[in-house]
């Protein structure tokens, strides 16, 4: 079974005998078929990401988005592996005396994406910096004995629970055949190519996926490869995008179409699903971004003008819009200031609504910034 997208290899023989998959070199011969759908969807995703970086340029604050931006997008990502989070556990400021596994591994990937992003602005989009990237986010978590850091040296296979390379819904290329596509899609990485920014994004999505390069972890890395390509090629100003919220919802569809695509090479049915993906999380991305700054306005008007009272209010505010769950003491250690003067700033905050108090029942007071909470929980 042989078409424009690759073709299966025998390996081993008798009993132990396998097909593996070997992916064609990107981009898909013949060329992409771009019917009207397909143009009509690129010319409606594309509008949103230009939306979605103007306003990012716009916004004073959009770094503070950002940082919360990232932290959904890495839970969101890991729900579709089938983490069990929520962005609670992953904001408590208390979360390094309790985090669970899967707590742990929503954290890793916020610090494997801090990581590439800064990784980025010194090296191209490479294999090296995708290396990098999986020891960063297997750090120390369940994956840790699956060689972080490192392509796989063994045959990996996809399916359910439990299940064998006999019964295996997908078998990514053997470990040669593995490290040769992976040089294939470096050189694509960084090769000039007549198509579209956006269509190229989904063909390198779905070759890594197919590549499967290493022993866990792909799903993330692979999404966290499109916003890598779509910064470094200048599509996107900010990783503000949240594509995993898409592929969760349409999570059965976003396997389907990528198999499909290695059962009978048809690019294009992916290539519309995933540019569907980047119109919707944009504006999904530009609707957030609008809430936030609204509400950001409104609070800095509660707070009054800055002046002597109001300074460490305003300095509490900030550090809540990246931090919307605090604790008095870490406060005060992380903005320099002292115990007290954090409380009382607090005690302002909660009379003025924006803080509430939300764990009476420890001896650690806990508070939460509510509104902005809300605002970020929708779809996780």
């Amino acid at each position: 079974m042989n078409n424009r997208a690759g073709s299966y290899k025998n390996n081993l023989s008798g009993e132990m005998a396998y097909q593996s998959f070997v992916p064609t070199p990107l981009p898909p011969v013949p060329p992409l078929d771009m019917d009207d759908e397909l143009v009509e969807l690129l010319v409606k995703a594309n509008k949103e990401l230009a939306l979605l970086s103007g306003i990012a340029a716009r916004i004073p604050n959009m770094d503070l988005f950002v940082t919360m931006y990232v932290r959904k997008e890495a839970l969101l990502s890991s729900q579709i592996e089938g983490t069990q989070a929520t962005l609670d556990d992953v904001l408590n400021p208390l979360i390094e005396k309790n985090a669970n596994r899967d707590v742990s591994d929503v954290v890793n990937y916020i610090k494997a994406t801090d990581f590439a992003l800064a990784r980025l602005k010194e090296l191209p989009l490479c294999i090296r910096l995708l290396k990098e990237t999986h020891a960063v986010l297997m750090q120390d978590v369940r994956g840790q004995e699956k060689s972080p850091g490192e392509f796989r040296t063994s045959q990996n296979w996809i399916g359910g629970a439990g299940s064998t390379i006999k019964n295996a819904r997908y078998i990514p290329p053997s470990p040669d055949d593995m490290v040769e596509a992976m040089s294939d899609l470096e050189k694509y990485l960084n090769a000039d190519d007549s198509l579209d920014l956006l269509i190229r994004a989904g063909l390198i999505h779905y070759q890594f996926e197919t590549i499967h390069p290493f022993l866990d972890g792909n799903g993330r890395i692979g999404r966290l490869l499109i916003t890598l390509f779509l910064m470094e090629k200048g599509a996107l100003s900010t990783p503000a995008l949240y594509i995993s919220y898409f592929l969760k919802k349409n999570r059965i569809e976003y396997y389907d179409r990528i198999t499909e695509v290695r059962r009978t090479g048809s690019y294009e049915q992916w290539i519309k699903f995933f540019l569907q993906a980047l119109h919707e999380s944009a504006q999904d991305a530009i609707e957030t971004v609008d809430r936030l700054s609204a509400l950001h306005n409104e609070n800095v008007a509660l707070i009054g003008a800055p002046d002597r009272t109001t300074q460490n209010v305003l300095k509490v505010f900030r550090y809540l819009e990246t931090n919307p769950i605090i604790e008095i003491k870490k406060t005060a250690k992380a903005l320099s200031l002292s115990y007290n003067a954090v409380s009382r700033a607090v005690s302002v905050l909660a009379e003025k609504g924006i803080l509430e108090q939300t764990d009476k029942q420890s001896r650690t007071r806990i508070f939460s910034y509510s509104a902005y909470l809300d605002i970020l929980r929708k779809d996780t």
